[in-house]
Formats: C-alpha cells, sequence, structure tokens
C-alpha cells in the first residue's frame, strides 16, 4: 500500500508560480512512479506529468510543457509539480498518482490517488 499527500495548492494570479507537493510512504521511494493529473470542473481528468521510479524519465503534456517541471527529492520521498506562468486555464483540482509498475500518462493504470489540492488562477 502506498499513500500519497498533495499539498501546495492556492490561488495565484495569472503568470504567477506556484509548487505541489506530493509526499509518498509505505514503500520504497525508488520502486514508485508518480504522476500529476488535473481536474477542473465539467471536463476529464487531464494528464499533466509524469516521473518515472528513479526520476529517469519525466513526462509532461502539452499544455504545460515548457511551464511546469516535475522532480523528485529522494531524501524527502516527495515528488514535487513546480508551475511557473501559470494561467487561468490551469485552474483545476491537481491529483498525485503513484504506481509500482507504470509512469505514463493513461491514469487507469496509477493504483493509488491522494486526495487532491485546488489551484485558482485568476486573470
Amino acid at each position: 500500500q502506498v499513500h500519497v499527500v498533495e499539498s501546495g495548492g492556492g490561488l495565484v494570479q495569472a503568470g504567477g508560480s506556484l509548487r505541489l507537493s506530493c509526499a509518498t510512504s509505505g514503500r520504497a521511494f525508488s520502486t514508485i512512479a508518480v504522476g500529476w493529473f488535473r481536474q477542473a470542473p465539467g471536463q476529464e481528468r487531464e494528464f499533466v506529468a509524469s516521473n518515472s521510479w528513479r526520476g529517469t524519465n519525466t513526462y509532461y503534456g502539452d499544455s504545460v510543457k515548457g511551464r511546469f517541471t516535475i522532480s523528485r527529492d529522494n531524501a524527502q520521498h516527495t515528488v514535487y509539480l513546480q508551475m511557473n506562468s501559470l494561467r487561468p486555464e490551469d485552474t483545476a483540482v491537481y491529483y498525485c498518482a503513484a504506481s509500482t509498475w507504470y509512469s505514463g500518462e493513461d491514469s487507469h493504470e496509477y493504483e493509488y490517488w491522494g486526495q487532491g489540492t485546488q489551484v485558482t488562477v485568476s486573470s
């Protein structure tokens, strides 16, 4: 069992930055791949970024490439999502998900999910 807890959401003006954190526990961090997803009201869940087990590979959704960066802190068992140049359309609930075998874009393949953290970008 892997426990996942997100934090760091909030309200920010367009053009600003936020850093989300995803703290994991319950399994060796090097065996966990982590993905970030987001869901806005009335929309489907969207892939944002993911990071493979040892951070060797990272992937980004097209809408965030060049603005968001995913990274891992092995000592803290935490994955971060640095979000820069935020836009109103980035407003959503952001979810962290963990997998013991998958590190891609398909949310259905992730086994463990956090409760989500709200990000609101004002224009």
